[in-house]
């Protein structure tokens, strides 16, 4: 019993600094943010006005469904890509599939502020393609506007389509080749194992994926700020303006909008949660 507890005492003693760490900078700036949500501006006077500043105003109910637009699309998107693209790297022999995997490890960890400075410089108003096609006679890029909710949305799917690949590709591996076999000898086509066979093995890791996927676009900030700073209204760069703006520095107002993302994201996580429940029979 003695060596039972000594042990029991030295895994704590190793999970003490991640304790400390997720307390310190995970639970201890959360609980912050929330206790500051409810003061007034002086900081002094407790009151529920931050939030109901929040939701009487078109301009930051407008940042948030801008959030959630831009989310949603960039993630559906990715996803849909990122299907088809897992699928076709099962189809090369495992080596060359190590090193499309290797490679998009690497390309997922590209965004922020990197990644918007190389869309600026590739497809700016005076990036390299623009001027390159110019030059060439072509109008491909003539329309095009790197600073719209269009260029915006393209470099979010950029950065996601890579984490995308990476969560849904190991879901192929338990797709047996003995089941396409077997559909096959009983008649079934293509069309019909993916509808009735693959899909539904697959669902689960789609739907975590979208998740995942909504909830990283909903938090994105440096990407969105490098790109476009303030000239558009989402709630991630709304949140940055009030908590380290020169000009309106309201962090109690800033730290209301950072409980409603929160709150967000964990509605995204419920939302992953029940349709698990759905899906998969091992958790009904």
């Amino acid at each position: 019993m003695r060596k039972i507890k000594k042990q029991k005492i030295y895994l704590l003693a190793l999970l003490l600094p991640f304790i400390l760490f997720v307390i310190g900078f995970e639970i201890g700036p959360l609980a912050a943010m929330i206790k500051n949500s409810f003061y007034a501006d002086d900081g002094i006077q407790v009151t529920i006005n931050q939030y109901l500043t929040i939701f009487k105003s078109d301009f930051y109910m407008k940042a948030i469904q801008n959030s959630l637009v831009i989310s949603l699309i960039s993630a559906v998107i990715s996803v849909i890509t990122a299907v088809i693209a897992a699928y076709s790297i099962t189809k090369f022999s495992q080596k060359i599939q190590n090193r499309l995997l290797m490679i998009t490890n690497m390309t997922s960890n590209f965004e922020g502020i990197p990644l918007s400075f190389s869309y600026i410089i590739l497809l700016g108003n005076n990036g390299l393609f623009t001027l390159l096609f110019a030059k060439m006679g072509l109008d491909v890029f003539a329309d095009f506007n790197l600073y719209s909710w269009t260029g915006l949305i393209l470099v979010y799917i950029y950065f996601q389509i890579p984490l995308a690949v990476m969560l849904i590709y190991p879901s192929y591996q338990g797709i047996k080749k003995q089941w396409k076999e077997a559909s096959s000898l009983l008649g079934g086509s293509k069309f019909s194992f993916w509808h009735r066979i693959g899909i539904p093995v697959l669902l689960p890791s789609i739907v975590g994926t979208f998740s995942i996927l909504f909830a990283n676009a909903m938090g994105a900030y440096a990407t969105a700020y490098a790109l476009v700073g303030s000239n558009y209204n989402l709630l991630s760069l709304q949140i940055a303006s009030l908590v380290a703006s020169d000009v309106a520095l309201k962090p109690q107002l800033g730290s209301a909008m950072g409980v409603l993302l929160a709150v967000t994201m964990i509605g995204a996580l419920w939302f992953n949660e029940q349709m698990m429940r759905r899906i998969r029979r091992d958790l009904r």
